[in-house]
């Protein structure tokens, strides 16, 4: 039995999202860390999900959406813990010359510098959406072959939020299931 962290993006889920709905119906699961909201300080989300993760010595699944799928992978290359898979869903395309968007802070882009390529040390599913805004199709390839992931094409899914249409998701839960 795994226990399962949920990693929030950098704003607060909706009480419809796919996460915070998850988050309501399995008790079991722990946030990692609680959604703060703004703004994005990388260290300090790196941090809790190390917390957490080291908090017990049963093997965990993380469960990462949008900036919370960045927050795992810089996690990962920085630290070491029971971690037997990780569903990271929509990650934001990020590289070194990356300028903010006018709707992002300033910065956004400065949290990350360089989003960290190795290979992940667990099994990892990646979801991708062929319509996402803030990553393309040929991004998420890129993510899903450097970090050791399993790519799943969700289709024309936005960026599988509230906005796109997404409280239940019973896709991701069945991914959740595979992984543990």
């Amino acid at each position: 039995m795994a226990r399962h962290l949920l990693v929030p993006g950098r704003g607060i889920p909706r009480p419809e999202h796919w996460l915070r709905r998850w988050a309501d119906a399995h008790p079991d699961y722990r946030w990692a860390p609680p959604p703060p909201g703004p703004p994005f300080i990388l260290a300090d989300r790196v941090a809790a999900l190390h917390a957490a993760v080291t908090a017990d010595d049963e093997p965990a699944v993380l469960i990462a959406h949008s900036a919370g799928c960045l927050t795992t992978v810089a996690w990962a290359a920085r630290h070491a813990g029971p971690v037997q898979g990780a569903l990271l869903v929509t990650p934001p395309y990020l590289d070194p010359q990356w300028t903010p968007g006018p709707d992002d802070p300033p910065d956004y882009g400065q949290a990350f510098g360089a989003v960290p390529r190795e290979r992940l040390p667990f099994r990892t599913t990646l979801v991708a959406s062929r319509t996402d805004p803030y990553t393309t199709y040929a991004q998420f390839e890129q993510y899903a072959e450097d970090w050791g992931a399993e790519l799943f094409d969700a289709g024309d899914a936005g960026h599988i939020e509230t906005a796109s249409g997404y409280g239940p998701w019973p896709d991701g839960e069945r991914l959740v299931a595979a992984l543990g």
